[in-house]
Protein backbone atom coordinates (compact mmCIF):
# COMPACT_ATOMS: atom_id res chain seq x y z
CA UNK A 1 0.00 0.00 0.00
CA UNK A 2 1.20 3.53 -0.81
CA UNK A 3 0.52 5.71 2.23
CA UNK A 4 0.88 9.47 2.55
CA UNK A 5 1.01 10.86 6.10
CA UNK A 6 0.74 14.58 6.87
CA UNK A 7 2.06 16.18 10.05
CA UNK A 8 0.76 19.67 10.90
CA UNK A 9 3.59 20.54 13.30
CA UNK A 10 7.22 21.31 12.52
CA UNK A 11 9.80 18.54 12.65
CA UNK A 12 12.34 21.18 13.70
CA UNK A 13 10.94 20.99 17.25
CA UNK A 14 10.13 17.58 18.79
CA UNK A 15 6.63 16.87 20.06
CA UNK A 16 4.15 14.13 20.77
CA UNK A 17 2.36 14.25 17.41
CA UNK A 18 5.65 14.29 15.49
CA UNK A 19 6.95 11.30 17.45
CA UNK A 20 3.66 9.46 16.90
CA UNK A 21 3.93 9.99 13.14
CA UNK A 22 7.57 8.86 12.99
CA UNK A 23 6.84 5.70 14.93
CA UNK A 24 3.71 4.94 12.90
CA UNK A 25 5.58 5.46 9.61
CA UNK A 26 8.39 3.15 10.68
CA UNK A 27 5.96 0.51 11.92
CA UNK A 28 4.09 0.62 8.59
CA UNK A 29 7.36 0.43 6.65
CA UNK A 30 8.33 -2.54 8.81
CA UNK A 31 5.08 -4.22 7.79
CA UNK A 32 6.02 -3.82 4.11
CA UNK A 33 4.20 -0.63 3.07
CA UNK A 34 5.51 2.43 1.18
CA UNK A 35 5.24 5.56 3.30
CA UNK A 36 5.93 9.24 2.67
CA UNK A 37 5.51 11.87 5.41
CA UNK A 38 5.00 15.57 4.66
CA UNK A 39 5.81 17.98 7.49
CA UNK A 40 6.84 21.60 8.10
CA UNK A 41 10.64 21.66 8.30
CA UNK A 42 13.60 23.57 6.87
CA UNK A 43 14.95 22.14 3.64
CA UNK A 44 18.33 21.40 5.23
CA UNK A 45 16.93 19.88 8.46
CA UNK A 46 18.17 16.37 9.31
CA UNK A 47 15.12 14.20 8.64
CA UNK A 48 14.37 10.49 8.20
CA UNK A 49 14.51 9.46 4.51
CA UNK A 50 10.74 9.06 4.29
CA UNK A 51 10.01 12.65 5.46
CA UNK A 52 9.52 15.40 2.86
CA UNK A 53 10.12 18.93 4.23
CA UNK A 54 7.41 21.48 3.39
CA UNK A 55 9.29 24.61 4.42
CA UNK A 56 9.82 26.68 7.52
CA UNK A 57 7.03 26.88 10.10
CA UNK A 58 5.73 29.82 12.13
CA UNK A 59 4.64 29.73 15.81
CA UNK A 60 0.92 29.74 16.64
CA UNK A 61 -0.65 29.59 20.15
CA UNK A 62 -2.64 26.34 20.33
CA UNK A 63 -4.21 24.26 23.15
CA UNK A 64 -2.27 26.03 25.90
CA UNK A 65 1.04 25.64 24.09
CA UNK A 66 2.76 26.96 20.96
CA UNK A 67 2.54 24.95 17.73
CA UNK A 68 4.87 25.56 14.80
CA UNK A 69 2.78 25.27 11.63
CA UNK A 70 2.87 26.06 7.91
CA UNK A 71 -0.05 27.62 6.00
CA UNK A 72 -0.73 29.80 2.95
CA UNK A 73 -0.39 29.68 -0.85
CA UNK A 74 3.18 28.38 -0.90
CA UNK A 75 2.33 25.59 1.53
CA UNK A 76 -0.79 24.75 -0.49
CA UNK A 77 1.28 24.38 -3.66
CA UNK A 78 3.78 22.12 -1.91
CA UNK A 79 1.01 19.93 -0.51
CA UNK A 80 -0.57 19.50 -3.94
CA UNK A 81 2.77 18.65 -5.62
CA UNK A 82 3.48 16.05 -2.94
CA UNK A 83 0.03 14.47 -3.33
CA UNK A 84 0.35 14.42 -7.13
CA UNK A 85 3.73 12.73 -7.06
CA UNK A 86 2.82 10.27 -4.32
CA UNK A 87 -0.24 8.70 -5.98
CA UNK A 88 -1.21 7.42 -2.56
CA UNK A 89 -3.75 4.70 -1.94
CA UNK A 90 -4.73 6.53 1.22
CA UNK A 91 -3.91 9.89 2.75
CA UNK A 92 -3.55 9.98 6.55
CA UNK A 93 -3.67 13.47 8.07
CA UNK A 94 -3.12 14.34 11.71
CA UNK A 95 -4.96 17.14 13.53
CA UNK A 96 -6.78 18.33 10.37
CA UNK A 97 -8.50 21.20 12.20
CA UNK A 98 -5.19 22.94 12.89
CA UNK A 99 -4.37 25.69 10.37
CA UNK A 100 -1.47 23.84 8.81
CA UNK A 101 -0.54 21.22 6.23
CA UNK A 102 -3.08 18.61 7.31
CA UNK A 103 -6.01 20.94 6.66
CA UNK A 104 -4.51 21.88 3.29
CA UNK A 105 -4.02 18.22 2.41
CA UNK A 106 -7.66 17.41 3.17
CA UNK A 107 -8.79 20.23 0.90
CA UNK A 108 -6.40 19.06 -1.85
CA UNK A 109 -7.09 15.32 -1.63
CA UNK A 110 -9.47 13.55 -3.97
CA UNK A 111 -9.11 9.99 -2.70
CA UNK A 112 -9.69 8.32 0.67
CA UNK A 113 -8.64 10.46 3.66
CA UNK A 114 -8.12 9.13 7.18
CA UNK A 115 -7.77 11.73 9.93
CA UNK A 116 -6.31 11.23 13.40
CA UNK A 117 -7.40 13.56 16.20
CA UNK A 118 -4.91 13.76 19.07
CA UNK A 119 -6.37 16.44 21.32
CA UNK A 120 -9.63 16.80 23.19
CA UNK A 121 -9.92 20.44 22.17
CA UNK A 122 -13.16 21.23 20.35
CA UNK A 123 -11.93 24.22 18.31
CA UNK A 124 -8.93 26.39 17.67
CA UNK A 125 -9.56 30.15 17.89
CA UNK A 126 -8.83 30.61 14.22
CA UNK A 127 -11.21 27.89 13.09
CA UNK A 128 -13.94 29.12 15.42
CA UNK A 129 -14.13 32.09 13.07
CA UNK A 130 -14.17 29.87 9.98
CA UNK A 131 -17.14 27.55 10.43
CA UNK A 132 -17.65 27.07 6.70
CA UNK A 133 -14.09 25.89 6.20
CA UNK A 134 -14.39 23.59 9.20
CA UNK A 135 -17.45 21.90 7.73
CA UNK A 136 -15.80 21.45 4.33
CA UNK A 137 -12.78 19.79 5.95
CA UNK A 138 -14.90 17.40 8.00
CA UNK A 139 -17.02 16.42 4.99
CA UNK A 140 -13.92 15.46 2.99
CA UNK A 141 -12.62 13.05 5.65
CA UNK A 142 -13.47 9.42 4.89
CA UNK A 143 -12.64 7.89 8.28
CA UNK A 144 -11.62 9.26 11.67
CA UNK A 145 -9.29 7.95 14.36
CA UNK A 146 -9.15 9.33 17.90
CA UNK A 147 -6.18 8.52 20.11
CA UNK A 148 -8.24 8.54 23.30
CA UNK A 149 -11.76 8.31 24.63
CA UNK A 150 -11.72 12.06 25.29
CA UNK A 151 -10.66 12.85 21.73
CA UNK A 152 -13.38 10.52 20.46
CA UNK A 153 -15.95 12.20 22.69
CA UNK A 154 -15.18 15.52 20.98
CA UNK A 155 -15.89 13.90 17.60
CA UNK A 156 -19.27 12.62 18.74
CA UNK A 157 -20.46 15.65 20.69
CA UNK A 158 -18.94 18.59 18.79
CA UNK A 159 -17.81 17.52 15.31
CA UNK A 160 -20.84 15.63 14.02
CA UNK A 161 -19.31 12.20 13.73
CA UNK A 162 -17.74 9.24 15.44
CA UNK A 163 -14.21 7.91 15.36
CA UNK A 164 -12.37 4.65 15.86
CA UNK A 165 -10.41 4.83 19.10
CA UNK A 166 -6.82 3.71 18.47
CA UNK A 167 -4.30 4.81 21.10
CA UNK A 168 -0.88 6.28 20.59
CA UNK A 169 1.66 3.53 20.17
CA UNK A 170 5.05 3.06 21.77
CA UNK A 171 8.06 1.12 20.52
CA UNK A 172 8.37 -0.98 23.65
CA UNK A 173 11.73 -2.57 22.84
CA UNK A 174 13.36 0.84 22.32
CA UNK A 175 12.63 1.80 25.92
CA UNK A 176 12.96 -1.60 27.55
CA UNK A 177 16.43 -2.14 26.09
CA UNK A 178 17.78 1.36 26.82
CA UNK A 179 20.82 1.69 29.09
CA UNK A 180 20.44 4.10 32.05
CA UNK A 181 22.53 7.27 32.03
CA UNK A 182 25.90 6.96 33.72
CA UNK A 183 25.56 7.20 37.49
CA UNK A 184 21.77 6.87 37.49
CA UNK A 185 19.39 6.03 39.08
CA UNK A 186 21.54 5.28 42.14
CA UNK A 187 20.34 3.74 45.39
CA UNK A 188 16.79 3.96 46.68
CA UNK A 189 17.11 3.11 50.34
CA UNK A 190 13.93 3.59 52.40
CA UNK A 191 13.91 6.96 54.10
CA UNK A 192 16.94 8.24 52.22
CA UNK A 193 17.52 7.88 48.49
CA UNK A 194 15.60 7.68 45.26
CA UNK A 195 15.45 9.48 41.91
CA UNK A 196 12.41 11.29 40.53
CA UNK A 197 12.02 12.13 36.85
CA UNK A 198 10.14 14.75 34.81
CA UNK A 199 10.15 15.26 31.05
CA UNK A 200 8.46 18.22 29.41
CA UNK A 201 8.29 22.00 29.25
CA UNK A 202 8.69 22.92 32.92
CA UNK A 203 7.53 26.50 32.26
CA UNK A 204 4.20 25.38 30.77
CA UNK A 205 1.52 25.65 33.49
CA UNK A 206 -0.55 22.64 32.45
CA UNK A 207 2.48 20.36 32.74
CA UNK A 208 2.32 20.93 36.50
CA UNK A 209 6.04 21.10 37.25
CA UNK A 210 5.57 23.44 40.25
CA UNK A 211 3.70 20.62 41.98
CA UNK A 212 6.68 18.31 41.59
CA UNK A 213 9.05 21.08 42.63
CA UNK A 214 7.07 21.68 45.82
CA UNK A 215 6.93 17.97 46.59
CA UNK A 216 10.67 17.65 46.06
CA UNK A 217 11.41 20.66 48.27
CA UNK A 218 9.21 19.12 50.97
CA UNK A 219 10.83 15.68 50.83
CA UNK A 220 14.48 16.49 50.11
CA UNK A 221 15.48 17.84 53.56
CA UNK A 222 14.37 14.55 55.12
CA UNK A 223 15.79 12.31 52.37
CA UNK A 224 19.48 13.20 51.86
CA UNK A 225 19.84 10.91 48.84
CA UNK A 226 16.79 12.14 46.94
CA UNK A 227 17.53 13.49 43.44
CA UNK A 228 15.48 15.00 40.61
CA UNK A 229 16.24 14.47 36.91
CA UNK A 230 14.55 16.90 34.49
CA UNK A 231 14.59 16.87 30.68
CA UNK A 232 12.89 19.13 28.16
CA UNK A 233 13.06 22.62 26.66
CA UNK A 234 13.92 25.65 28.76
CA UNK A 235 16.82 27.47 30.33
CA UNK A 236 18.83 25.86 33.12
CA UNK A 237 18.91 29.06 35.18
CA UNK A 238 15.11 29.27 35.07
CA UNK A 239 14.86 25.73 36.41
CA UNK A 240 17.49 25.92 39.13
CA UNK A 241 16.17 29.31 40.26
CA UNK A 242 12.98 27.60 41.41
CA UNK A 243 14.83 25.62 44.11
CA UNK A 244 16.47 26.69 47.38
CA UNK A 245 20.26 27.07 46.93
CA UNK A 246 20.99 24.16 49.24
CA UNK A 247 18.99 21.75 47.04
CA UNK A 248 20.15 22.80 43.59
CA UNK A 249 23.02 20.31 43.45
CA UNK A 250 20.47 17.53 43.80
CA UNK A 251 18.59 18.66 40.67
CA UNK A 252 20.01 17.73 37.25
CA UNK A 253 18.75 19.37 34.05
CA UNK A 254 19.41 17.56 30.76
CA UNK A 255 17.72 20.10 28.48
CA UNK A 256 16.24 18.85 25.23
CA UNK A 257 17.09 15.19 24.68
CA UNK A 258 17.10 12.95 21.62
CA UNK A 259 14.72 10.02 21.42
CA UNK A 260 17.46 7.54 22.42
CA UNK A 261 18.44 9.74 25.36
CA UNK A 262 14.79 10.09 26.37
CA UNK A 263 14.61 6.32 26.67
CA UNK A 264 17.84 6.34 28.73
CA UNK A 265 16.47 9.11 30.94
CA UNK A 266 13.30 7.13 31.67
CA UNK A 267 15.43 4.12 32.60
CA UNK A 268 17.41 6.34 34.99
CA UNK A 269 14.72 7.14 37.57
CA UNK A 270 12.88 5.17 40.23
CA UNK A 271 9.67 7.13 39.79
CA UNK A 272 8.52 8.99 36.70
CA UNK A 273 6.20 11.84 37.77
CA UNK A 274 3.49 13.34 35.52
CA UNK A 275 1.93 16.16 37.60
CA UNK A 276 -0.09 17.61 34.71
CA UNK A 277 -3.09 19.75 35.62
CA UNK A 278 -5.19 19.40 32.44
CA UNK A 279 -5.32 19.61 28.65
CA UNK A 280 -4.25 15.98 28.15
CA UNK A 281 -6.19 13.63 25.88
CA UNK A 282 -3.87 10.64 26.21
CA UNK A 283 -0.52 10.47 28.01
CA UNK A 284 2.23 9.31 25.66
CA UNK A 285 4.98 9.81 28.21
CA UNK A 286 3.20 7.40 30.56
CA UNK A 287 3.34 4.56 28.02
CA UNK A 288 7.00 5.35 27.36
CA UNK A 289 7.82 5.25 31.07
CA UNK A 290 5.94 1.95 31.45
CA UNK A 291 7.84 0.55 28.47
CA UNK A 292 11.08 1.53 30.22
CA UNK A 293 9.96 -0.46 33.26
CA UNK A 294 9.74 2.67 35.41
CA UNK A 295 7.08 3.13 38.07
CA UNK A 296 4.68 5.94 37.15
CA UNK A 297 3.09 8.52 39.46
CA UNK A 298 0.53 10.69 37.70
CA UNK A 299 -2.24 13.22 38.24
CA UNK A 300 -5.67 11.64 38.35
CA UNK A 301 -6.70 13.09 34.99
CA UNK A 302 -9.25 11.06 33.05
CA UNK A 303 -6.78 10.49 30.19
CA UNK A 304 -4.03 9.33 32.55
CA UNK A 305 -6.42 7.09 34.48
CA UNK A 306 -7.38 5.32 31.27
CA UNK A 307 -3.77 4.76 30.22
CA UNK A 308 -2.81 3.48 33.68
CA UNK A 309 -5.79 1.11 33.86
CA UNK A 310 -7.46 3.05 36.68
CA UNK A 311 -4.29 3.04 38.76
CA UNK A 312 -3.37 -0.63 38.37
CA UNK A 313 -0.31 0.23 36.26
CA UNK A 314 0.68 3.47 38.02
CA UNK A 315 -0.12 5.41 41.17
CA UNK A 316 -2.59 8.31 40.79
CA UNK A 317 -2.85 11.37 43.04
CA UNK A 318 -5.45 14.19 43.13
CA UNK A 319 -4.90 16.81 40.44
CA UNK A 320 -3.08 19.89 41.73
CA UNK A 321 -2.44 18.49 45.22
CA UNK A 322 1.28 18.86 46.01
CA UNK A 323 0.79 17.49 49.53
CA UNK A 324 -0.79 14.29 48.20
CA UNK A 325 2.00 14.02 45.64
CA UNK A 326 4.65 14.31 48.38
CA UNK A 327 2.94 11.59 50.38
CA UNK A 328 2.61 9.30 47.36
CA UNK A 329 6.25 9.73 46.38
CA UNK A 330 7.48 9.00 49.91
CA UNK A 331 5.32 5.88 50.15
CA UNK A 332 6.58 4.43 46.88
CA UNK A 333 10.22 5.34 47.46
CA UNK A 334 10.05 3.41 50.72
CA UNK A 335 8.24 0.40 49.23
CA UNK A 336 10.23 -1.42 46.52
CA UNK A 337 7.66 -4.23 46.41
CA UNK A 338 4.89 -1.78 45.53
CA UNK A 339 7.07 -0.23 42.82
CA UNK A 340 7.81 -3.67 41.39
CA UNK A 341 4.12 -4.59 41.33
CA UNK A 342 3.15 -1.39 39.54
CA UNK A 343 5.96 -1.85 37.02
CA UNK A 344 4.90 -5.44 36.33
CA UNK A 345 1.32 -4.31 35.70
CA UNK A 346 2.74 -1.57 33.48
CA UNK A 347 4.51 -4.20 31.37
CA UNK A 348 1.19 -5.96 30.78
CA UNK A 349 -0.68 -2.78 29.94
CA UNK A 350 1.94 -1.30 27.62
CA UNK A 351 2.08 -4.48 25.50
CA UNK A 352 -1.25 -3.39 24.02
CA UNK A 353 0.33 -0.09 22.97
CA UNK A 354 3.29 -1.64 21.12
CA UNK A 355 3.51 -0.09 17.65
CA UNK A 356 3.18 -3.27 15.55
CA UNK A 357 -0.10 -3.95 17.38
CA UNK A 358 -1.34 -0.37 16.92
CA UNK A 359 -0.21 -0.12 13.27
CA UNK A 360 -2.25 -3.16 12.29
CA UNK A 361 -5.35 -1.51 13.72
CA UNK A 362 -4.58 1.65 11.71
CA UNK A 363 -4.24 -0.47 8.55
CA UNK A 364 -7.75 -1.82 9.17
CA UNK A 365 -9.06 1.76 9.09
CA UNK A 366 -7.12 2.44 5.87
CA UNK A 367 -8.70 -0.61 4.25
CA UNK A 368 -12.18 0.48 5.32
CA UNK A 369 -11.59 4.00 3.95
CA UNK A 370 -10.37 2.66 0.61
CA UNK A 371 -13.36 0.33 0.39
CA UNK A 372 -15.73 3.19 1.24
CA UNK A 373 -14.43 5.35 -1.62
CA UNK A 374 -13.92 2.39 -3.97
CA UNK A 375 -10.85 4.09 -5.41
CA UNK A 376 -12.88 7.01 -6.78
CA UNK A 377 -11.44 10.42 -7.55
CA UNK A 378 -14.09 12.76 -6.17
CA UNK A 379 -13.32 15.84 -8.27
CA UNK A 380 -12.55 14.75 -11.83
CA UNK A 381 -11.87 18.32 -13.03
CA UNK A 382 -9.20 18.75 -10.35
CA UNK A 383 -7.73 15.34 -11.24
CA UNK A 384 -7.37 16.38 -14.90
CA UNK A 385 -5.68 19.65 -13.94
CA UNK A 386 -3.02 17.88 -11.94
Amino acid sequence: MRIGIVCPYSFDVPGGVQNHIIDLAEALIGLGHQVSVLAPADEDAPLPPYVVPAGRAVPLPYNGSVARIAFGPVSTARVRRWINRGEFDVLHVHEPLTLSLSLLAVLSARGPVVATFHTAMTRSRALAAAQGLLQIVLERITARIAVSALARKVQVEHLDGGAVEIPNGVTVAKFADAVPLDGWPGECEPGSGGTLGFLGRFTEPRKGFPLLRDAFVTLAPHRPGLRLLVAGPGEADDLYGQFPPELRDRVTFLGLVSEPDKARMLRSVHLYVAPNTGGESFGMILTEAMAAGTTVVASDLDAFRRVLDSGRAGRLFPVGDATALSRTLAELLDDPAARAELSACGDEVVAGFDWPVVARRVLEVYAAAIEATDGRVIDQEWAELR
